[in-house]
């Protein structure tokens, strides 16, 4: 487990240059990661309600990351694991992915494959090591009972329980073709009313909540185009760094 995570972070950190911060703009992609970035937006974009969640969901993650004063490897990471996250759901059928009522037990369980999926389609790329844990334990929860593998409390890898925590904010905030858009108050209400079940990282919830209002003003300013654009997302971490680290 310490030498995978030690060439996981060593991977990363190559691809960062040498000063402090994180620059997305000095970060170079290869080609088949760039492939897999737009494979993950074709995704999001096989449904309206979801327009715009991959953005958001990178930049809340790392501004979290960053409230929690994660290194740059990690940032990096969680950057890449809001747009990779769902790439698994790629081979779910429109008729489970769009369906407006609940899933019968044979549809959700397609449904809750698309973490491990996920995995496999980005595992072939050593540089996405890192970013692994984060697409295939987005699912887990604090008690347990989340999927795939029932990972409980701190056995959840640390980046998974950050993304997930923005994602389910999101996914609360945004419509869906099962539900409409909750309002901010009670979104924030559900996260704490999860914590509270035993589903969430109470630390990790409660940062989340202390700090939702000025992140969100940011994240707001931010309007997502048909591919992740890595200069416009710069400027909106470059202004969340400075609200967060002073």
């Amino acid at each position: 487990m310490g030498t995978t995570h030690g060439t996981c972070r060593n991977g990363l950190a190559k691809r960062l240059p040498p000063e402090n911060g994180l620059d997305l703009r000095q970060v170079a992609f290869t080609q088949t990661e760039h492939v897999l970035l737009s494979l993950a937006k074709v995704v999001e974009q096989r449904d309206k309600h979801t327009a715009g969640h991959c953005e958001r969901l990178a930049i809340t993650s790392v501004a979290l990351g960053l409230a929690m004063k994660l290194e740059r490897t990690s940032l990096l990471a969680l950057y890449l694991g809001g747009f990779l996250h769902d790439v698994g759901k790629v081979g779910i059928p429109d008729s489970i992915l769009f369906k407006p009522g609940k899933l019968d037990d044979e549809e959700w369980e397609i449904m809750r494959a698309h973490p491990v999926r996920g995995e496999e389609i980005c595992r072939p790329l050593v540089s996405l090591r890192c970013v692994l844990p984060i697409i295939r334990h987005h699912h887990e929860r604090w008690d347990g009972t989340g999927y795939p593998d029932g990972l409980s409390a701190t056995q959840t890898p640390l980046l998974a329980r950050v993304l997930q925590v923005a994602d389910i904010y999101d996914a609360l905030t945004n419509p869906r073709p099962y539900k409409h858009a909750f309002s901010t108050a009670r979104a924030l209400e559900v996260l704490e009313e999860e914590v509270a079940k035993g589903w969430r990282d109470p630390d990790i919830t409660g940062l989340f909540v202390r700090l939702h209002k000025r992140m969100l003003s940011k994240i707001a300013d931010y309007h997502p185009g048909t591919s992740p654009n890595l200069a416009s997302m710069q400027d909106s971490l470059t202004h969340l760094q400075e609200f967060l680290t002073h």
